[in-house]
């Protein structure tokens, strides 16, 4: 019972920073809905994801392509960009807390005594920075799966079948 109002809760909170960020983008107020909606299932997926013991990046590549693949579903269907509620969507899986704690570090180093104080501020430094370049990556990455995916098609023609049949043809033309 625990986990699912931890999971509700999430998703909430992914849903109002959602629709807060699509407000401050300009997202028309009829998206706001989908923005938040869409924003709040990256974000489960990647916390059960997190709850079910995969690594941060691999959880929140799994959130933002997520978001992708349904923002180019439903673009179709509201008939407005997948940019408009994407970007809001995956603002709530920036990290922030990592990039805070690199740009900490930053300053702890240009001060002679807290550099003696901690002396792997360097190494917890680098490592935040990893974390976070990893992670926007990731989010970008994550977002154009489905762009990519689906470039030379219109959503419109998309069906499940259609690319289901052509997964298996491109897997038949390997093995000849």
């Amino acid at each position: 019972m625990d986990l699912i109002f931890a999971v509700l809760r999430d998703f909430v909170i992914a849903f109002v920073v959602a629709v807060c960020w699509g407000i401050l983008f300009g997202t028309p107020k009829k998206i706001l809905l989908i923005a938040g909606l869409v924003g709040g299932m990256g974000h489960c997926i990647r916390f059960i994801l997190l709850q079910l013991g995969f690594g941060l990046i691999s959880a929140t590549l799994a959130g933002s392509v997520a978001i992708g693949l349904v923002g180019i579903f439903v673009a179709h269907k509201v008939h407005n960009p997948p940019v408009v509620f994407t970007m809001p969507a995956c603002i709530t899986m920036i990290p922030g807390m990592f990039a805070y704690r690199t740009m900490l570090a930053g300053i702890k180093i240009t001060d002679l005594q807290s550099a003696k104080l901690e002396p792997d501020v360097l190494l917890v430094m680098t490592h935040n920075f990893m974390l976070t370049m990893s992670l926007l990556f990731t989010l970008a990455i994550g977002i154009c799966i489905g762009a990519l995916l689906f470039r030379k098609t219109s959503v419109r023609d998309i069906s499940l079948a259609k690319v289901l049949e052509k997964m298996s043809h491109i897997q038949h033309t390997k093995k000849d």
